[in-house]
């Protein structure tokens, strides 16, 4: 049985990147999370892929931007993807979606610039750099309408591929507290542990990755399932409320005893 709200809330748009690497002593694919601040109101302290909202100066970027690709992608899915790649870089200073002359110490400096300017347009303008989102790959939309939550975020993650290249990272000093570098099976290991806390869209798509050997296993996979918005609802198992979400989507796991789900 199903506990719904019968008048759910309007997501926050938002989006993020996970963000891969080849692990440098050849074993499994790591991918890159951050530890948010204690001090944030949704999801403080805990484990996460790099994202943020979807600002008003994203979504006029990507009107601009569908209109100069002749409509191959709508400015409402071209602003979360600009959004990932402006939070990307002003999180963890790592200038992925983009083309041009990029080194580390430029984007750097990019970095710094955006953090002044808070938005992408005039950095790439500075820089002479691109939007290129072919780097981009959608993987999964989490909209919890139904949960009761205090913050509702509609985000949707996106999958990007570091390789062999530049892979500094540094915190942004002000929403995270720690950057590192994983599997995704060590992401799950940790939090079993208490290493690290994870919260349940978080802890889905860790599951999810870990079914991968490397990138191109799950850019295939994303491509070859449409993505689905996953909305979770709590509905009643043998007497136990569980936390849920549809089949179909690619997920190994599909329900969690409530009980034991972190939520933000």
């Amino acid at each position: 049985m199903s506990t719904e709200s019968s008048n759910p809330p309007e997501g926050i748009p938002a989006a993020t990147i996970i963000i891969y690497r080849d692990c440098p002593d050849g074993g499994a694919p790591q991918i890159l999370i951050t530890v948010r601040s204690r001090n944030m109101a949704f999801a403080g302290g805990m484990a996460v892929f790099p994202g943020g909202r979807v600002d008003p100066a994203d979504f006029a970027f990507g009107e601009r931007m569908a209109a100069q690709l002749g409509g191959s992608i709508t400015p409402d899915e071209a602003a979360h993807q600009i959004a990932a790649i402006r939070e990307t870089l002003e999180e963890t200073g790592l200038a992925l979606g983009l083309s041009g002359d990029i080194d580390a110490q430029k984007a750097a400096k990019a970095r710094a610039m955006l953090e002044e300017k808070n938005e992408l347009a005039p950095v790439l303008e500075t820089f002479d750099w691109s939007i290129d989102l072919t780097q981009i790959t959608p993987f999964a939309r989490w909209f919890p309408k139904n949960e009761n939550l205090s913050r509702v975020y509609d985000t949707r993650f996106y999958l990007a591929n570091l390789g062999t290249g530049e892979v500094d990272v540094s915190i942004d000093n002000s929403e995270n507290t720690r950057l590192f570098w994983t599997s995704a099976q060590g992401a799950l290991d940790a939090a079993e542990t208490g290493e690290i806390k994870l919260i349940f869209p978080t802890r889905r798509n860790l599951e999810r990755l870990a079914l991968f050997g490397s990138f191109e296993e799950a850019r295939a996979q994303a491509e070859a399932i449409p993505v689905k918005t996953i909305n979770p609802a709590i509905e009643d198992s043998n007497g136990q409320p569980m936390l849920t979400i549809m089949e179909g989507a690619g997920y190994p796991i599909t329900a969690e005893l409530l009980e034991t789900v972190a939520r933000g």
